[in-house]
């Protein structure tokens, strides 16, 4: 028997060091360049308001193939020269084959397992799709009772215990949790350097109840106890505990359809789209509505950027 969060974290393991991802689900990154180009803008930007260190780390987490990154150095090559010289490109990945496949876009960069690796300094952090694969646990509240849901067996076993302290919910319901100390360290990191961790991903703009643990396998939903290694395990973010766990300045969380249209997204995409033929032209617009419009990736997906204190409110988060 084991508890939620360890049944997940091996499950993934076994899958990414096994599959490609790709084969199940496509990110916002391979669906559009501009989608990269515009956080490569908002990176630039960002930079300024750190101060315009002369050395600054310019990481992602979860990079998958490296499509971001390359879009967004690529942008910043382009329109801020002095940015681009002094990032050092960091990447947060455990797996050997994405790790070839990033190196092959982005020569130069530095490989870490973890976020915790990534060395001291000022950092710009980007992450999308990243926090919604870390492992969770789900806590049951009935009749004034906590339980905790276990694996045995490709069946779920709920087991008594005390109140969680990361909860203070009363309602009846099921609960997730995110362990905190990921957030934790990212906010004891940005107190002691100036930096900016943007993640984008799919989940609530409030904390509630709620199973959203999905699987993917061959890009269809299927059981997520079932076959543990062979589909893709994740959950819905929780933006606002993440948010109050590293106890910095949090910006949103805010609809992805949003905050991409302020960047810029369709001003970029307009421009792309002159320089094509007319069908071309067309699957540019058609990814762009895919990314922004509310009934597709726009509204599910949110946008959260986390500051040192005292800097100002970053480039999308405006009111």
């Amino acid at each position: 028997m084991e508890r939620l969060d360890e049944f997940m974290a091996r499950a993934n393991a076994l899958y990414y060091a096994s599959h490609d991802p790709f084969a199940d689900f496509t990110t916002a990154p391979e669906i559009s360049q501009a989608f990269g180009e515009v956080l490569g803008a908002w990176a630039a930007i960002t930079w300024e308001a750190l101060g315009r260190p002369d050395k600054v780390i310019l990481a992602e987490a979860g990079p998958g193939r490296g499509t971001l990154m390359a879009d967004a150095i690529r942008t910043i090559a382009r329109v801020a020269p002095a940015f681009h010289a002094a990032l050092r490109l960091h990447l947060v990945e455990t797996s050997p084959r994405l790790r070839a496949i990033q190196a092959a876009k982005l020569p130069g960069a530095t490989w870490h397992d973890r976020i915790e690796d990534l060395p001291p300094g000022p950092i710009i952090l980007l992450a999308n799709e990243f926090l919604d694969a870390l492992p969770i646990r789900q806590f049951v509240l009935n009749d004034g009772q906590w339980t905790e849901r276990h694996v045995a067996g490709g069946a779920w076993v709920e087991q008594s215990c005390p109140p969680p302290a990361n909860l203070t919910a009363t309602a009846p319901g099921l609960y997730e949790t995110l362990d905190p100390a990921l957030a934790q360290h990212i906010g004891d990191r940005l107190r002691a350097a100036p930096g900016v961790a943007l993640f984008m991903d799919y989940g609530p703009y409030a904390s509630g109840p709620g199973d959203s643990l999905q699987a993917l396998r061959d890009g269809k939903f299927c059981d997520p106890l079932a076959e543990p290694g062979s589909a893709d395990l994740t959950a819905h973010v929780d933006f606002a505990a993440f948010a109050r766990a590293s106890a910095l300045p949090a910006h949103g969380p805010l609809a992805q359809g949003k905050f991409l249209t302020r960047l810029g997204l369709f001003a970029r995409i307009n421009r792309l789209a002159q320089t094509v033929p007319p069908r071309a032209a067309l699957r540019l617009t058609e990814a762009g509505r895919r990314l922004a419009e509310p009934d597709r990736m726009g509204a599910l997906f949110k946008a959260l950027a986390l500051t040192s204190p005292g800097l100002p409110t970053p480039a999308g988060f405006e009111a």
